[in-house]
């Protein structure tokens, strides 16, 4: 034993909990006095013999730690110095005297005091403490040596000690420990063993510096390495022109790939400029970088590749009829375009709009197009793109730039002449980063789009030879100047037997294929699919029957699996409508043809939507009033003006219908459009407006099975409306047999299938009265018109007088 226990003392001492610091004897400590409680005990040591008892707390964010959260060793410290600044806090310097242990600790007059003891050991000397001191006096310096943090005369001249407590504490106090490390080390009260944990601490840490300073030296030596290969290699290059050798460095590869690319004139200068400063740079240097990226961009774009065309009218319909069910006007334009590509030598690049609603096929006729001509096909979405760089690209100053989405698609399609598909072209949106339907003017401009210019490449790229194809829900969202550089071709709504075409030949083997049907004998009859198609989807294009065909595989495959397992043998699977409601449950849609019953005030509207057409039922209600309209139903603007046209045309024609001239000062009309929560507008409710007004006020109930659509005037006159195939698509989807229409659109009636014109009976008209003869159960009867009264001429004098 170096030591043994010598005497022991108590002390009755104000104590203050330190955060992020151990304070060991001997110690000279600066820090900042702020909490209240810490205060006061610091003014009752001051208002004394200037000791004060410290001891780290467990956690620093505590502000104000109770006893148990206060570690039970600490320094008695002396104060040196105190000075309040103005935030009224205290900055103190202290000097560690010694350790204590709390044996006690009472709260008194808002600050903790505490009984605290202290030990006293005699160290024995010797060959072996002797021996202890000289490591630990030997490891430090060698720390010192290795640390950038400490000053070493300062630190040697501070350890010329030969009491190994204070060697200790001394050595503890500026190693780069953790608090728990240093508050392990002040919890030793045996000189001599704390001596020795310090050795085993000073041996650690030399060794994490030892590792960092091999760790950097790696670096720097790649580094030295790294710039050793540039100069060798600059070396090499001078000495292989020298002697006149023929092997090609990585910058005549790249002059090589430039000469063959086919690039414009402009865009070989700019590609050989850049080269020449790629030549001059470290090859280490960012800009290095930038310049390699910019090349193998100029390189990786195609300026002269083109894929051969299959200009083949034969092959090219085939083509489109064996990947799509009618869509006729499509595929005589692309049939239209081939043959102008036969007999023009050089013709420029088309650009088609696709308008329909979603479900139709706009997206796969691209692909179909591409097929048939035998071009590449790439596709870019445009739905949510807000930001013009998009299109544009970014320029190289910006870290990280790329082309444009335009550029990129172009290099994936690694020829000048691909389909490029712009899909929702309708969904773009703007904000302070650009408009990128502006950036499109360019793109979809045959008379501009042969010299494209990309912010990142710089230089002028021929678009002219692509064929672009856009697609769109809507037409109101694209900017008029960029509706008017594109050929719009509108795709409608199919009808009941192109679905079920559609179904048979498309859909019902692709699902069976992917639900593993394919093997099984599973058939879908007529009556099946048209059951699906009538009462589980309303739409005007095929995704949701799609979908319904896929439930019905998924289902009848369990089916199969539960069959093997219970190794029953299972029939022929026949998808019947009896069937349909077994495998997907009650119909989700009523056969509307059983609820054309005629009801007073209510009339059958149609109405185009973005997914179609849809049937909308007004409805009119008469109530005693002062002559005023309600409109409820979440109508826009213009079907409200609809509403006060309407209204005007009855007041107009009161003894027409039937009416007393002011029956309008003693009722009011409030008209409602069910489905309030969806917005409503346009003027081709007009005449079922009037129609349902003028029947709630003859009593006189509208045909059921009759619809229709058609702007008013107020003179009563029936103006023509757009999307007619897609409301008459929709009339024949409810099971609606008679319609009303404006005379003007009787020139659009090419437009819809002939076996739904005969299946409808279309009544066109020009007149309100018209509408009401046909859509009224009976006909109105006229009141007489009133004779005018004739009046004796005032005199001469009681005229001058007024």
């Amino acid at each position: 034993m170096l030591t043994s226990k010598e005497k022991s003392d108590t002390k009755r001492l104000p104590m203050m909990p330190i955060r992020d610091v151990v304070i060991f004897p001997y110690m000279m400590t600066p820090f900042v006095v702020g909490r209240e409680s810490s205060v006061r005990a610091l003014e009752d040591a001051l208002s004394g013999d200037k000791k004060i008892f410290l001891a780290t707390q467990h956690d620093a964010s505590v502000d104000e730690p109770r006893p148990d959260e206060i570690f039970t060793v600490g320094t008695i410290a002396n104060i040196v110095q105190s000075l309040k600044l103005p935030d009224g806090n205290i900055k103190v310097l202290v000097e560690g005297i010694d350790r204590a242990k709390i044996v006690s600790v009472s709260e008194e007059e808002g600050f903790f005091r505490s009984v605290v003891k202290t030990f006293h050991y005699k160290v024995e000397t010797g060959a072996q403490l002797d021996s202890l001191i000289s490591r630990v006096t030997g490891l430090f310096e060698q720390y010192v040596k290795l640390s950038q943090n400490l000053n070493y005369e300062t630190m040697i001249a501070a350890i010329r000690v030969d009491e190994p407590g204070k060697l200790a504490d001394t050595v503890g106090a500026n190693l780069q420990l953790t608090i728990e490390e240093k508050q392990e080390l002040l919890e030793i009260f045996d000189p001599v063993d704390r001596l020795t944990r310090v050795a085993e601490m000073l041996d650690i840490e030399i060794e994490k510096l030892n590792m960092d300073r091999t760790i950097q030296g790696r670096v720097k030596r790649q580094m030295e390495k790294a710039q050793k290969e540039y100069y060798l290699n600059e070396k090499i290059k001078a000495i292989q022109k020298e002697l006149g050798r023929g092997e090609k460095s990585e910058i005549d590869e790249l002059k090589k790939k430039i000469d063959a690319a086919g690039m414009s004139k402009d865009a070989h200068e700019k590609a050989i400029a850049e080269l020449k400063r790629l030549e001059n740079m470290p090859p280490m240097s960012a800009e290095s970088t930038v310049s390699r990226n910019y090349l193998d961009w100029m390189l990786a774009v195609p300026w002269k590749k083109r894929t051969k065309e299959i200009r083949d009218l034969v092959h090219a319909q085939k083509v489109l009829e064996s990947d799509h069910y009618g869509l006729e006007k499509i595929k005589e334009r692309i049939l239209e375009f081939l043959a102008v590509r036969q007999l023009v030598k050089d013709p420029k690049g088309s650009i088609l709009c696709f308008v329909g609603p979603p479900g139709v096929g706009k997206t796969s006729l691209g692909m179909s197009i591409a097929k048939a001509t035998g071009r590449k096909f790439v596709r870019l979405s445009l739905g949510g793109v807000r930001d013009e760089a998009e299109v544009r690209g970014h320029r190289r100053t910006y870290i990280g730039a790329l082309p444009g989405q335009i550029i990129q698609m172009m290099k994936k399609a690694g020829t000048k002449n691909p389909v490029f598909m712009l899909d929702e072209v309708d969904k773009m949106s703007t904000d302070f980063r650009g408009d990128p339907s502006a950036a499109l003017l360019e793109v979809l401009d045959p008379e501009q789009n042969y010299m494209f210019m990309d912010h990142y490449l710089d230089v002028e790229y021929d678009l002219s030879q692509v064929f672009f194809i856009a697609t769109a829900n809507v037409l109101h969202t694209i900017p008029p100047a960029l509706q008017d550089r594109m050929e719009v071709i509108r795709l409608s709504g199919y009808t009941e037997l192109e679905k079920l075409e559609i179904a048979k030949r498309f859909l019902v083997p692709k699902q069976k294929t992917q639900c593993g049907m394919g093997e099984h004998n599973v058939e879908f009859t007529d009556e099946g699919l048209q059951d699906l198609i009538q009462h589980y989807t309303r739409e005007a294009g095929v995704r949701n029957l799609e979908r319904e065909v896929g439930n019905v595989c998924r289902k009848i495959a369990r089916k199969v699996v539960a069959a093997k397992v219970s190794k029953e043998k299972l029939e022929k699977v026949t998808v019947k409508p009896a069937s349909v409601s077994d495998l997907l449950g009650p119909q989700k849609f009523r056969d509307t043809a059983a609820d054309h019953k005629n009801v007073i005030g209510a009339t059958v509207g149609l109405a185009w939507t973005e997914v179609g057409g849809s049937i909308l039922t007004t409805e009119a209600a008469i109530m005693e009033g002062r002559g005023k309209l309600t409109t409820t139903g979440k109508l826009g603007d213009v079907m409200q003006e609809s509403a006060q046209a309407a209204m005007s045309y009855i007041r107009s024609r009161a003894h027409a219908l039937g009416l007393q001239r002011d029956f309008y000062r003693h009722v009011d009309i409030h008209l409602h459009v069910p489905e309030g929560a969806i917005p409503k507008d346009g003027p081709s409710a007009g005449i079922t407006i009037a129609t349902s007004i003028s029947s709630a006020l003859t009593a006189i109930p509208v045909r059921g099975d009759l619809a229709m659509t058609g702007e008013i005037t107020v003179r009563g006159r029936v103006l023509a409306i757009g999307g007619l195939k897609e409301k008459v698509l929709a009339a024949h989807r409810h099971g609606i047999r008679e319609l009303v229409l404006p005379k003007d659109n009787e020139k659009d009636l090419p437009d819809i299938p002939d076996y739904i014109r005969k299946d409808i009976k279309l009544n066109f008209v020009e007149s309100m009265d018209e509408v009401l003869k046909l859509a009224l159960e009976r006909e109105i009867e006229p009141l007489p018109m009133p004779q005018p009264v004739e009046h004796a001429p005032r005199p001469a004098e009681e005229n001058l007088t007024h």
